[in-house]
Protein backbone atom coordinates (compact mmCIF):
# COMPACT_ATOMS: atom_id res chain seq x y z
CA UNK A 1 0.00 0.00 0.00
CA UNK A 2 1.54 3.31 -0.99
CA UNK A 3 0.64 6.56 0.17
CA UNK A 4 -1.56 7.45 -2.90
CA UNK A 5 -3.84 4.16 -1.98
CA UNK A 6 -3.75 4.83 2.08
CA UNK A 7 -4.59 8.79 1.52
CA UNK A 8 -7.40 6.73 -0.87
CA UNK A 9 -8.51 4.86 1.71
CA UNK A 10 -8.59 7.55 3.95
CA UNK A 11 -10.73 9.58 1.88
CA UNK A 12 -13.13 6.78 1.18
CA UNK A 13 -13.61 6.35 4.50
CA UNK A 14 -14.58 9.95 5.26
CA UNK A 15 -17.07 10.10 2.39
CA UNK A 16 -18.73 6.98 4.06
CA UNK A 17 -18.83 8.81 7.55
CA UNK A 18 -19.84 11.95 6.03
CA UNK A 19 -23.07 10.12 3.46
CA UNK A 20 -23.88 8.15 6.81
CA UNK A 21 -24.11 11.24 8.76
CA UNK A 22 -26.48 12.97 5.63
CA UNK A 23 -28.03 9.93 5.42
CA UNK A 24 -29.86 9.88 8.91
CA UNK A 25 -31.30 13.81 7.82
CA UNK A 26 -32.62 12.88 4.72
CA UNK A 27 -34.75 9.92 6.61
CA UNK A 28 -35.88 12.01 9.06
CA UNK A 29 -36.88 14.38 6.37
CA UNK A 30 -38.77 11.68 4.32
CA UNK A 31 -40.69 10.67 7.35
CA UNK A 32 -41.36 14.37 7.81
CA UNK A 33 -43.11 14.35 4.38
CA UNK A 34 -45.05 10.99 4.60
CA UNK A 35 -46.35 12.71 8.39
CA UNK A 36 -47.10 16.44 5.97
CA UNK A 37 -49.00 14.16 3.20
CA UNK A 38 -50.73 12.23 5.95
CA UNK A 39 -52.13 14.95 7.22
CA UNK A 40 -53.15 17.11 4.16
CA UNK A 41 -54.98 14.20 3.38
CA UNK A 42 -56.59 13.56 6.57
CA UNK A 43 -57.65 17.48 6.73
CA UNK A 44 -59.28 17.02 2.94
CA UNK A 45 -61.05 14.05 4.32
CA UNK A 46 -62.45 16.10 7.32
CA UNK A 47 -63.06 19.50 5.62
CA UNK A 48 -65.35 18.18 2.73
CA UNK A 49 -67.99 17.13 5.34
CA UNK A 50 -67.16 20.64 6.75
CA UNK A 51 -68.07 22.38 3.88
CA UNK A 52 -71.22 20.31 3.02
CA UNK A 53 -72.37 21.33 6.54
CA UNK A 54 -71.62 25.15 5.73
CA UNK A 55 -73.27 24.81 2.68
CA UNK A 56 -76.51 23.13 4.06
CA UNK A 57 -76.58 26.14 7.16
CA UNK A 58 -76.02 28.53 4.30
CA UNK A 59 -79.12 27.54 2.52
CA UNK A 60 -80.93 27.29 5.95
CA UNK A 61 -80.19 30.84 6.91
CA UNK A 62 -81.22 32.14 3.14
CA UNK A 63 -84.13 30.23 3.79
CA UNK A 64 -85.23 31.87 7.43
CA UNK A 65 -84.04 34.97 5.41
CA UNK A 66 -86.62 34.71 3.04
CA UNK A 67 -89.38 34.50 5.79
CA UNK A 68 -87.78 37.48 7.40
CA UNK A 69 -88.53 38.96 3.97
CA UNK A 70 -91.83 38.20 3.74
CA UNK A 71 -92.77 39.03 7.13
CA UNK A 72 -91.34 42.51 6.66
CA UNK A 73 -93.12 42.91 3.10
CA UNK A 74 -95.95 42.13 5.13
CA UNK A 75 -95.63 43.97 8.06
CA UNK A 76 -94.55 46.85 5.56
CA UNK A 77 -98.17 46.77 3.90
CA UNK A 78 -99.78 46.59 7.00
CA UNK A 79 -98.47 49.43 7.97
CA UNK A 80 -99.43 51.64 4.56
CA UNK A 81 -102.35 50.04 4.84
CA UNK A 82 -102.78 51.97 9.01
CA UNK A 83 -101.28 55.10 7.26
CA UNK A 84 -104.18 54.78 4.55
CA UNK A 85 -107.03 54.21 6.83
CA UNK A 86 -105.90 56.79 9.09
CA UNK A 87 -105.86 59.39 5.92
CA UNK A 88 -109.68 58.14 5.43
CA UNK A 89 -110.78 58.86 8.88
CA UNK A 90 -109.39 62.15 9.40
CA UNK A 91 -110.92 62.93 5.75
CA UNK A 92 -114.63 61.55 6.23
CA UNK A 93 -114.65 61.75 10.16
CA UNK A 94 -112.20 64.21 11.15
CA UNK A 95 -113.19 67.45 9.67
CA UNK A 96 -117.05 66.97 9.96
CA UNK A 97 -116.01 66.34 13.83
CA UNK A 98 -113.77 69.25 14.23
CA UNK A 99 -116.39 71.23 12.35
CA UNK A 100 -119.39 69.90 14.79
CA UNK A 101 -117.26 70.68 17.73
CA UNK A 102 -116.25 73.95 16.35
CA UNK A 103 -120.27 74.96 16.04
CA UNK A 104 -120.74 73.60 19.32
CA UNK A 105 -118.30 75.18 20.88
CA UNK A 106 -119.14 78.34 19.53
CA UNK A 107 -122.73 78.06 20.14
CA UNK A 108 -121.96 77.44 23.58
CA UNK A 109 -119.44 80.74 23.98
CA UNK A 110 -122.35 82.81 22.59
CA UNK A 111 -125.06 81.52 25.03
CA UNK A 112 -122.83 81.85 27.93
CA UNK A 113 -121.69 85.43 27.37
CA UNK A 114 -125.39 86.32 26.37
CA UNK A 115 -126.23 85.01 30.15
CA UNK A 116 -123.38 85.98 31.46
CA UNK A 117 -124.95 89.68 30.56
CA UNK A 118 -128.03 89.19 31.04
CA UNK A 119 -126.77 88.19 34.71
CA UNK A 120 -124.91 91.17 34.97
CA UNK A 121 -127.52 93.17 33.72
CA UNK A 122 -130.25 91.38 36.07
CA UNK A 123 -127.77 92.02 38.88
CA UNK A 124 -127.43 95.78 38.53
CA UNK A 125 -131.30 96.30 38.15
CA UNK A 126 -131.90 94.79 41.87
CA UNK A 127 -129.05 96.53 43.69
CA UNK A 128 -130.42 99.78 42.35
CA UNK A 129 -134.00 98.96 43.46
CA UNK A 130 -132.71 98.07 46.73
CA UNK A 131 -130.84 101.37 46.63
CA UNK A 132 -134.18 103.29 46.21
CA UNK A 133 -135.90 101.48 49.11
Amino acid sequence: MDVGQIAGLIAAIAFAVLAGFTIYPLIRLGKMFDQIAETVKDTGDHALPALDESVTTVKQVNKSLEDVNKISAAASTTANNVGALTDLYGSFLGKPVIKAQSAIYAAKTTIQSFLNKRASEGGAETASESKEQ
